[in-house]
């Protein structure tokens, strides 16, 4: 795959909204119409009850998942090496060494599963380390393999059977003395003389090779018949063959099997550069999720990684995009908050509006390029619109805004006011939700010079109900600190109808924090702030200026 067809993932920021979620698959859609390359929509956290209702009136599926965008081993180019078996001779191993210019083969079984692996080193200790003549019995050689290593002829004998006993020996010397050092079940390498060949046999040894393409005389074939000794025959000299003998053994007796250094697909590169500076191993194989070999690695595959390329809608703060962001590649910003915390590794497309939704400013966008909206992509920017305005009703919402909504309901063929209401409803059934999955769903951690805090926003559409979140969540609060790593915690509990917040605190300095910015008083368990809805505009900037005082 070329650069221009790689996948670019749009993804908004960790526990997505509605804006959040509408607007990567609008924008994913868009940037699919007018430029080349595969745009696909993602998500960095669970789906909420509004955004997932919305997604289900205009059939859309719901984005993939992504937990991380750190660089993993399927990012680099992974080398298939065609692996072989573990009843491969030790010559074919190394003539596909040498064919394919590699130093290590993989072995798998016939379901993909790795075995272990060999490498040239492994060979060569098989040429250089083994001086045992019983070596070729130990690993159990078949007939067949000596067969075709010394690419000969079997005259008698069962081909599929193994050498398993006896040792490997040279008959060089004369019948006397052969007979002094042939045992039952040796295999016997000599040439043409008869003698020679009838004392092997009548000595009981199972094989014979016979080389320089000797001719053996049909009584000798119909004795070792009796005798149940195979005969083989090469074109190879002795010396040769004394040589080549031991290729013929498997690879399974040289392979390496135990405490294999292999990789996932999914492992993170960072780590895979930790493990590979303390092996001295030159390949390494790549394995995916069921354990089944994919291909090779080596320290030099790690020089050309292919980072993650993303574009980041409705949001631009390190704290809120996905884990992993400086690993990936950032290609544009589509987003109207403030400028955050965001460092790019190159300089990137970056549109900011002061609008109240990135829907907004991706219906601009179709319009501009002059690109038609589907209804269901209309359906989508509309609802993303309608949840970050509060229908309208938030201070952050601008004519812009407003016109937008409103030429898209035309566009999705729905009625405004009904469709707001059915969301706001299917967002606040909070029954079958837990106290961590209705926090998470719309928070945001800040990080400031003086503090680091969170703040969660929760809209429903009538006091009643916000009263009963308020009661679910509070024993949850200091947990959401702790795993969050801030000081303060924050709840904008919004009642959307009467355009009010009540906001609920956990944390050292949260309350003073939250008098210092509002001048208000604890009213019970909260501080009632009348007609702020607005998280954004309305909470943030108090805050970050209080805090600054």
């Amino acid at each position: 795959m070329n650069n221009d067809q790689r996948e670019v993932w749009v993804v908004g920021h960790q526990n997505p909204d509605t804006d959040s979620i509408c607007s990567a698959i609008a924008y994913a859609y868009l940037k699919g119409q007018t430029s080349t390359g595969v745009y696909i929509p993602k998500r960095a956290g669970d789906v909420n009850l509004e955004t997932g209702y919305v997604l289900s009136v205009f059939g859309v599926d719901t984005p993939d998942l992504i937990t991380d965008v750190n660089t993993q081993v399927a990012d680099i180019e992974i080398r298939h090496t065609e692996p072989i078996r573990r009843g491969t001779t030790l010559k074919d191993a190394w003539a596909q060494m040498r064919t394919e210019n590699i130093a290590t083969l993989p072995v798998t079984n016939e379901s993909g599963n790795l075995e272990g692996v060999i490498t040239t080193n492994d060979i060569a200790s098989s040429y250089m380390d083994v001086y045992d003549s019983t070596t070729l019995a130990k690993a159990r050689t078949r007939y067949r393999d000596i067969r075709d290593t010394l690419e000969g002829e079997i005259l008698c004998g069962n081909e599929n059977a193994c050498f398993t006993k006896g040792k490997v020996v040279v008959g060089s010397a004369n019948p006397k003395i052969m007979e002094e050092f042939v045992d039952e079940d040796d295999l016997i390498i000599l040439g043409s003389r008869y003698e020679a060949q009838l004392t092997a046999i009548e000595s009981d040894a199972c094989a014979l090779v016979i080389t320089g393409d000797a001719s053996v005389s049909p009584d000798l074939v119909k004795l070792a018949q009796e005798k149940q000794c195979v005969l083989i025959t090469t074109p190879f000299d002795t010396f040769t063959t004394v040589r080549l003998i031991n290729q013929s053994m498997q690879v399974k007796y040289f392979m390496r099997s135990r405490n294999l250094v292999t990789f996932g697909l999914e492992e993170h590169i960072e780590d895979v550069q930790k493990v590979m500076s303390k092996e001295r191993h030159r390949d390494f194989p790549v394995l995916d999720d069921d354990g089944k070999y994919v291909g090779m690695i080596s320290r030099r595959n790690l020089l050309d990684l292919r980072r993650k390329q993303l574009i980041l809608v409705d949001h631009n703060e390190k704290s809120q995009a996905v884990d992993g962001i400086d690993s990936a590649t950032i290609l544009e910003i589509i987003d109207h908050h403030r400028i955050g915390s965001l460092e790019t590794i190159a300089p990137v497309f970056f549109r900011n509006q002061p609008l109240g939704c990135t829907g907004t400013i991706v219906r601009s966008m179709f319009i501009e390029q002059g690109i038609d909206i589907p209804s269901d992509i209309a359906g989508l920017l509309c609802s993303a619109i309608i949840s970050d305005t509060l229908l309208f009703r938030s201070p952050t919402c601008t004519p812009l805004d407003e016109e937008a909504a409103r030429s898209l309901a035309e566009i999705a063929g729905i009625d405004l006011e009904e469709h707001a209401k059915a969301m706001f409803k299917a967002g606040s059934n909070f029954g079958t939700k837990t106290p961590e999955e209705i926090i998470n769903q719309d928070f945001k951690v800040f990080h400031t010079q003086n503090a680091d805090f969170g703040v969660a926003q929760i809209s429903a559409m009538t006091a009643v109900e916000l009263d009963e979140v308020r009661e679910k969540i509070k024993p949850h609060l200091r947990e959401t600190m702790s795993s969050n790593g801030i000081s303060m915690v924050f709840v904008m509990l919004t009642n959307i109808m009467d355009e009010v917040s009540y906001l609920q605190c956990c944390g050292e300095g949260a309350n003073a924090l939250v008098e210092d910015a509002y001048g208000v008083e604890l009213s019970g368990e909260v501080y009632e702030l009348p007609g702020v809805v607005s998280r954004k505009k309305q909470l943030i900037p108090k805050f970050i200026s209080a805090l600054q005082k």
